[in-house]
């Protein structure tokens, strides 16, 4: 085989390669499923571990790194036409006088070269961005669901008002007496003195001694250098498929660090959609013996569940306010960046929130929907059903389906 065509050949198989993985996933839960189960874990006990040695998340480096690459090729484009167009007409105009060189040509088809040697090598990498985009994501998309796995098929049971009002009270009641029970110092800010990466860890391991999927080797989460960029995208934390890495907004209040990071660590164990890493996030939590991942997990849900609570009883102010009531303290410590934050945030931004928020919702709205979940960033709301089975399931409804 010629040895020009041989990459070539190469390129289009694995590039086939990742067309079929993405068939086969849409079609097939149970090749999904035996994916998660015997290959998936690879990648995080092999790579996830050489990454994790890493004091910072490479994730973010090659992120930024694609970033660079695209702008490259954007800048690079026009340059690299106008430079064959010349090469090509120098070429000519030697030809017509007997061969010699004519001038400029040869700056033209360094450049030439120069291009088609990044352009080549910008293919490559697209390719194998698919590749582990298949590979550590799209496959997981289409994979038995954690309540198909632990709670039987997640259509059969049906609920009613009365069923979220009990979840529902029974949160907001644990966020109210937490409230008081986590340290805070002066100002009324909770604060941590242990290692709360290592606690994450230790909660999600914890969990999967009832749950074994999520049983197994999770690398130490990590902070995001560029926090204040994902403050203004509204984002918690990242998982990252090309590292294998848990990342987290390290500028966000405390309050959401727990969460976060058990959140992100349960995409590592293969459960990709938010609603689910959110739920199993609330687990891990709430079922730690530390009071502030305990105040975290229970925090990470409150919105859901109030929201969902007001929108059943028509947003009805008098039958809203007829539950258990929100402490004033809960509420502040509900929050996603502090005001003072926030200020530091907006005044060193090169692009305002609003912008990027958009950008960035858009974004994840159309990568969800491209893999299949219809509803798009609604789907984050489902956490709210999953609640349900849980405690129905625990026997604290008041029926089980």
């Amino acid at each position: 085989m010629n040895k020009h065509k041989k990459p070539l050949v190469i390129y289009i198989g694995i590039g086939a390669v990742v067309i079929l993985l993405n068939v086969v996933a849409w079609n097939s839960t149970a090749f999904c499923d035996a994916y998660i189960k015997t290959v998936f874990p690879l990648w995080v006990n092999t790579y996830g571990r050489l990454t994790g040695l890493a004091p910072f998340s490479v994730g973010e480096v090659m992120l930024a790194l694609g970033v660079v690459l695209v702008v490259l090729a954007l800048v690079l484009w026009a340059p690299w036409i106008v430079a064959s167009i010349v090469s090509h007409r120098k070429r000519a105009g030697a030809d017509l006088h007997g061969g010699k060189p004519a001038a400029g040509g040869g700056i033209a088809m360094i450049i030439c070269k120069i291009s088609k040697g990044f352009y080549l090598f910008f293919a490559w990498t697209l390719l194998i961005v698919s590749l582990v985009m298949t590979l550590n994501c799209f496959i997981l998309y289409h994979a038995s669901t954690f309540s198909e796995i632990y709670f039987g098929r997640e259509h059969e049971a049906e609920y009613d008002l009365e069923d979220l009002i009990t979840v529902r009270n029974m949160v907001v009641e644990e966020c109210n007496q937490l409230s008081l029970a986590v340290e805070r110092d002066e100002n009324g800010t909770i604060i941590y003195h242990k290692d709360i990466e290592e606690v994450a860890i230790a909660a999600m391991q914890e969990l999967g001694k009832t749950y074994g999927h999520l049983d197994g080797f999770y690398p130490r989460p990590k902070p995001l250098y560029t926090s204040d960029f994902f403050c203004q995208q509204y984002m918690c934390g990242y998982y990252f498929p090309f590292s294998m890495e848990a990342n987290y907004n390290n500028v966000m209040y405390i309050m959401n660090k727990p969460s976060t990071m058990c959140h992100e660590l349960a995409h590592l164990r293969g459960y990709i959609f938010e609603d689910e890493a959110n739920f199993i996030s609330f687990l891990a939590c709430i079922q730690s013996e530390d009071i502030v991942f305990r105040y975290s997990g229970y925090l990470s849900v409150l919105n859901y569940l109030d929201n969902d609570f007001y929108k059943a009883v028509g947003r009805d102010r008098e039958a809203y306010l007829a539950q258990p009531v929100i402490t004033a303290q809960v509420i502040e410590d509900n929050v996603f960046v502090t005001g003072e934050e926030w200020d530091r945030i907006n005044n060193k931004a090169l692009i305002d929130t609003e912008t990027v928020d958009q950008v960035s919702d858009t974004l994840v709205d159309v990568t969800l929907k491209v893999n299949g979940v219809s509803d798009g960033m609604i789907s984050y709301n489902r956490v709210v059903r999953l609640l349900l089975q849980y405690y129905s399931l625990e026997g604290l409804l008041h029926k089980i389906n």
